[in-house]
């Protein structure tokens, strides 16, 4: 998604890179970090939301069931969570890479 984002800076016109080109490979990248990070933060947040309501649901339909069920919910919203980690990382790697220096 950050790729995709950051498209249209890679299309600019070819040649070495400057100093000046550089700023704006910089730029982009802290812009579309701030896209990706924001869309991934929402739809975990939307994911985990859900997740949370059907977990209550099912104690509340069967409270035997209660032990398997928290499992699979804290399960579940560790590998959800764990999506905004990796985005956030990615964007992190992205955002210290020197452009000028390649």
């Amino acid at each position: 998604m950050l790729l995709t984002i950051a498209a249209p800076v890679f299309a600019q016109e070819g040649g070495t890179a400057s100093a000046a080109s550089s700023v704006e490979y910089h730029k982009w990248s802290i812009i579309a970090g701030a896209f990706s990070l924001g869309f991934a933060a929402a739809l975990c947040a939307l994911s985990q939301g859900k997740a949370v309501s059907a977990a209550c649901d099912g104690i509340a339909r069967n409270p035997g069931a209660s032990a398997q069920i928290r499992f699979a919910l804290i399960f579940g919203l560790v590998l959800i969570e764990s999506l905004a980690i990796y985005v956030l990382l990615i964007n992190l790697i992205i955002f210290f890479v020197r452009w000028g220096a390649h």
